[in-house]
């Protein structure tokens, strides 16, 4: 890496937060090789603040999966992916992403190849609305668990608690005991969908499917496309298919993008950009 080279490191503050050694190794291994500027944001405003005037340097995430995608939807909507190539450093719990780009999982690794690494062009999907998928999507999403509800108090408490926080209890008691939407909403199962690839349809309403995925692909493939449909036979494989283009419609439907849950929508497309976003992943021995 050339002395000349400056970095501007960017730590997502859940990052400082939860893996604070992570962070301090990974800001020495970077200055011990590099001129950097770090920036320490407190909120995604200033995430995208600290990115937008970066200037001249090179941008150095240091997050989770959740803050690579920031980063590139946030240079995506401003046009400038073509021009600027990320390095990240996986801090977190969610880096199932990362992993699938390539990028090292080591502090000290991802930190060596944000120094001593080359840029990778890599595939993007691109919707409708502007959205962006750097690993897969995932149609239909899958369900979320309603999350467990939470004890107002210990037993025994409510009878020397104070009126206003009896009137709570009660309210909250009242609230529970009513029918919950998300609880009582049908477990996914096959929905019907009209999936057309690069114009032709592939699968129409007439045939239940039970899952669709779209990955990105590479070197001018376009995106990979899979399809599993509900069909009486036991073996029946899915049809898999490549593509540069992939609209999905029919009911409302909710999809999965990078773990990111989106909808419902009734038609959704998804296109590919190839070799649109740069990543500094390790050199190639």
């Amino acid at each position: 890496m050339a002395a000349s080279d400056q970095l501007l490191v960017v730590i997502d503050p859940v990052a400082r937060r939860t893996d604070g050694e992570s962070v301090r190794i990974a800001k020495d291994v970077l200055s011990a090789g590099a001129a950097t500027k770090v920036c320490l944001p407190e909120g995604p405003e200033e995430f995208a603040r600290a990115l937008i005037r970066r200037g001249a340097r090179r941008p150095v995430v240091i997050g989770d999966d959740g803050t690579l995608l920031r980063a590139v939807s946030l240079l995506h909507r401003r046009r400038e992916l073509a021009a600027c190539a990320l390095s990240f450093v996986p801090v977190g719990g969610a880096l199932s992403l990362s992993r699938s780009l390539g990028v090292p999982m080591g502090t000290v690794a991802a930190a060596r190849a944000v120094l001593d690494g080359a840029e990778r062009r890599l595939d993007l999907l691109v919707d409708d609305s502007d959205g962006v998928v750097l690993g897969a999507l995932r149609i239909p999403s899958l369900p979320s668990r309603p999350s467990a509800p939470v004890p107002v108090g210990a037993p025994g408490e409510e009878a020397g608690a104070r009126p206003w926080l009896r009137t709570c209890q009660s309210l909250v008691r009242t609230l529970a005991s009513r029918p919950s939407r998300l609880a009582s909403a049908p477990v996914t199962g096959p929905s019907r969908l009209r999936i057309e690839v690069d114009g032709v349809c592939v699968v129409d309403l007439d045939q239940p499917v039970e899952t669709v995925s779209v990955t990105p692909g590479g070197s001018g493939t376009g995106a990979e496309i899979e399809v599993r449909a509900v069909s009486v036979g036991a073996g029946s494989s899915p049809l898999r298919l490549l593509g540069h283009k992939v609209t999905v419609s029919g009911a409302d439907f909710r999809y999965g993008a990078d773990s990111v849950v989106s909808g419902p929508v009734r038609t959704r497309t998804w296109t590919v950009r190839e070799s649109a976003w740069g990543l500094t992943l390790p050199a190639a021995p």
